[in-house]
């Protein structure tokens, strides 16, 4: 069997023969033809011998020429930059991966590709001018690479299964038992004539029995550890394939020079109960799985708009609750969660969440409108055309363009003490073996394996995702919904948290309002109701649901400035709503409580006057976080409620008045440079920029639930007390891990001590060591889930 020129691995039974060189698959070949020759002479070489086979596949996808179906297949289609994932069976090892994400070597028309490789697939961001949807298919095609299209493939689909790991075991039990039953004489020593005579024959079947259990049961085990010794990497499968392979070897030798029976049945046994162990950790991670899905994810909402009897009515509801034909009113600075028709007012959508381009597009009633962009202008109205996929908009809130360089430390940890474990352990059997070799050596490869076998860091590598991956879990059950499970490490080495004010430490339904100032004219109080309507600040919001219903007017013009106001225009009326500054040179400042001031034209009509309303358990929380955290309070208001916002503050606290999102951020970033790890806890809005900043942001959500991507964590604000309780949660997740690395020591240290002095059978080794992987992920489950309840109870007692 040839191996791949590429990549080495077993090229099977027909390998790829190109320019006389053996390749394993079409992948490995293509990288091979790349890297010796210009991406686009490799492309343009395809379209002139495209071959009799490529022709066949032209006309099977002349379909893709008809525009109702192409688009049917496109998750996003605006201008020249379009959208789709295919499933690519033929996806099969790295090189494979390193093909399909530079395309855009071999065409011009290809910006960018990922591929999922655990679910073969492929999403491909294109320009369908250059390359039309039916060459991108023959381009993939070419190189070897044909995607599965089918009708379902514009629909969700379900994930099949796969039974090999079943296939592997059922093999390996079925020869494992047989082996037993044929090795019976052999364990009774029975002395009887007619078993002497057929006892080769019996070696012989137990080895034929043993060779589907060597080359195929425990194929994956020497595929990875092969793998593993060729990126020069020593991997936990190393030991496992080096004790199977001891075993193997010399019970082949006992069989034929007649020395023995061989120890067929405890190879056999072991790859059984290796599976055995891998397919119940299946199951048992299926169990605790911590992934979430729509229902248990961050309360994202939108606004519903309906007309009864001439009367506008507004609902708040939940995404899963939009159907097809549903009229959706969007705000200033609202992600757009479905497909839709724009029916009223003019949109200008900033598609930077979806393709990374942040240059806005103006779009006019009619005109189709995908999810994931972020209206940047006036309120709009969207008919919904496609219900909403909420994986979508969680592969939006991962987007790689939000990402912070975050490292997880527990999984750095990890990789060095497996690389280092794996070493330790293939020295203390090879020294064990030769120790052996002159004490007994019929017990010398007993003991090589059992110490392969039993000493594994599978449950060192499990410790540090399960225990985060289980406080992600819980968390989001009490209504802080973090982006991954990197946060939550990272949470517990925060020193220093910063509040926004407005939003976040008072509620936006605020106590009472009054105006004061010149009264306002019918069409001014019209243009004020439908601006406060477009705007998702939550001044504007708790203004616009006091305010008498008016009648809805389209505006001419929009415009939004973080942290100061909005400035609005309808038939040459200009109206402005906001801070003093902003909106009238006579406006004055110096209003105790938080104000609206309002100018029509170039004339100052008046302000509305707010008396902000703290959250409940304001000062227990404040004093909680400040017994050994930093805090500071930034806000953009002035300093006329001084005095109140000091009463709720434990002493040290910086305070800082007038802060423009500009001056939240760069404080955030003069903290970080000092060497400390900042939180900022902010609306999501005014605050977007220092949550980015920050080490961890995390966006308070109240009934308008605004999506905000730029935030690691979404936190409802009925759990806004519970702050200092995953303060506590994540300092949990660090001593369980730590405290998983010792369990996980103690128990190989002790397996060790009795695989070394050849108390311990390979069989026994290989029940015990899934057990201790298991037993981990059960350890650190029950751990989390029974302290971090403590921790919860404790809190709510406290409050109450």
């Amino acid at each position: 069997m040839e191996a791949c020129y590429h990549c080495g691995d077993p090229c099977g039974k027909s390998p790829i023969i190109h320019e006389e060189k053996p390749f394993c698959c079409n992948g490995c070949k293509t990288v091979y033809d790349i890297l010796h020759q210009n991406g686009m002479d490799y492309y343009y070489e395809l379209e002139r011998n495209p071959g009799t086979s490529q022709n066949k596949v032209s006309e099977h996808f002349d379909y893709l020429d008809n525009e109702v179906i192409a688009s049917e297949l496109l998750q996003f289609s605006e201008g020249n930059r379009q959208i789709i994932s295919f499933e690519i069976p033929a996806i099969h090892c790295s090189s494979c991966i390193w093909v399909l994400e530079n395309l855009s070597r071999l065409h011009p028309g290809v910006y960018s590709s990922s591929v999922n490789f655990p679910a073969k697939k492929a999403q491909i961001q294109f320009n369908q001018e250059e390359l039309p949807l039916k060459a991108l298919v023959l381009l993939l095609d070419g190189i070897g690479y044909t995607p599965k299209i089918s009708l379902a493939s514009a629909e969700v689909q379900k994930k099949s299964k796969d039974r090999s790991l079943i296939y592997k075991l059922g093999i390996a039990g079925f020869a494992f038992g047989n082996i037993m039953f044929l090795s019976f004489p052999e364990y009774f020593d029975v002395d009887e004539i007619w078993l002497e005579h057929y006892k080769p024959m019996f070696r012989t079947i137990m080895l034929l029995f043993s060779l589907p259990v060597v080359f195929y049961a425990a194929s994956d085990y020497f595929k990875a550890a092969i793998k593993g010794l060729r990126s020069r990497m020593l991997n936990i499968d190393l030991p496992i394939a080096l004790g199977v392979s001891v075993l193997f070897i010399r019970s082949v030798i006992d069989v034929l020079m007649d020395w023995g029976p061989g120890f067929f049945d405890s190879l056999s046994g072991l790859v059984f109960f290796l599976l055995l162990g891998r397919f119940f950790q299946q199951k048992t991670y299926s169990y605790l799985s911590f992934e979430r899905d729509y229902k248990s994810y961050f309360p994202l909402g939108v606004t519903r708009i309906e007309r009864k009897g001439g009367k506008l009515i507004e609902e708040q509801i939940a995404l899963k609750e939009i159907q097809k034909g549903d009229t959706l009113l969007i705000r200033s600075n609202e992600i757009i969660p479905v497909d839709g028709v724009l029916i009223r007012g003019e949109a200008l959508i900033d598609y930077s969440f979806v393709t990374g381009e942040a240059l806005p597009i103006h779009k006019e009633a009619g005109s189709a409108i995908f999810a994931g962009g972020k209206q940047c202008g006036a309120a709009i109205e969207l008919e919904v055309s496609k219900t909403v996929s909420q994986s979508y908009l969680t592969q939006l809130w991962g987007n790689k363009a939000f990402e912070k360089q975050s490292q997880l430390r527990f999984q750095s940890l990890t990789d060095q003490i497996s690389k280092r474990f794996t070493l330790a352990i293939v020295s203390i059997a090879i020294i064990s073996g030769m120790v052996w070799w002159f004490i007994a050596p019929s017990m010398m490869f007993n003991v090589i394996t059992a110490v392969l076998i039993v000493a594994c860091p599978c449950a060192i590598a499990l410790s540090a995702p399960f225990t985060l991956g289980n406080l992600v879990r819980l968390f989001g059950r009490h209504k802080c919904y973090v982006k991954n499970a990197a946060i939550i490490e990272n949470w517990s080495e925060i020193d220093t948290v910063v509040f926004d004010k407005t939003g976040t430490l008072s509620t936006p339904a605020q106590s009472a309002f009054s105006y004061h100032g010149i009264p306002l004219s019918v069409e001014e109080q019209r243009l004020l109701y439908s601006s406060l309507r477009a705007s998702n600040h939550p001044l504007s919001r708790s203004l616009y649901n006091t305010l008498e219903e008016q009648e809805i007017v389209t505006l001419d013009d929009f415009s939004e400035t973080l942290g100061q106001g909005i400035s609005v225009s309808k038939n040459n009326q200009q109206l402005k709503i906001g801070a003093s500054k902003f909106v009238h040179a006579q406006a004055n400042s110096n209003h105790e409580g938080a104000v609206v001031h309002i100018s029509s034209g170039s004339n100052y009509k008046g302000h509305y006057v707010f008396q902000s309303k703290y959250r409940p358990g304001l000062k227990n929380l404040l004093a909680a976080l400040g017994r050994n955290k930093k805090i500071a309070v930034l806000t953009g208001d002035n300093d006329s409620q001084a005095e109140r916002l000091n009463s709720f503050l434990p002493e040290h606290t910086e305070v800082r008045y007038n802060q423009k999102p500009q001056d939240k951020l760069d404080y955030v970033k003069a903290l970080q440079e000092q060497g400390e790890k900042v939180m900022m806890i902010g609306d999501g809005l005014n605050d977007s920029g220092a949550m980015a900043q920050s080490d961890i942001g995390i966006a308070i959500a109240e009934d308008t639930n605004v999506f905000t991507p730029a935030s690691d964590a979404i936190l409802q604000a009925n759990s806004f007390e519970k702050i200092p309780v995953f303060f506590a949660l994540a300092g949990l997740g660090k001593r369980i891990i730590y405290a998983c690395f010792g369990i996980s020591v103690l128990y190989n240290l002790i397996g060790l001590g009795f695989a070394v002095t050849g108390h311990l059978e390979p069989v026994v080794a290989a029940i015990l060591m899934p057990l201790s992987s298991i037993s981990i992920v059960i350890f650190t489950t029950i751990s989390t889930r029974f302290f971090g309840s403590r921790l919860l109870k404790s809190a709510i007692k406290n409050r109450n």
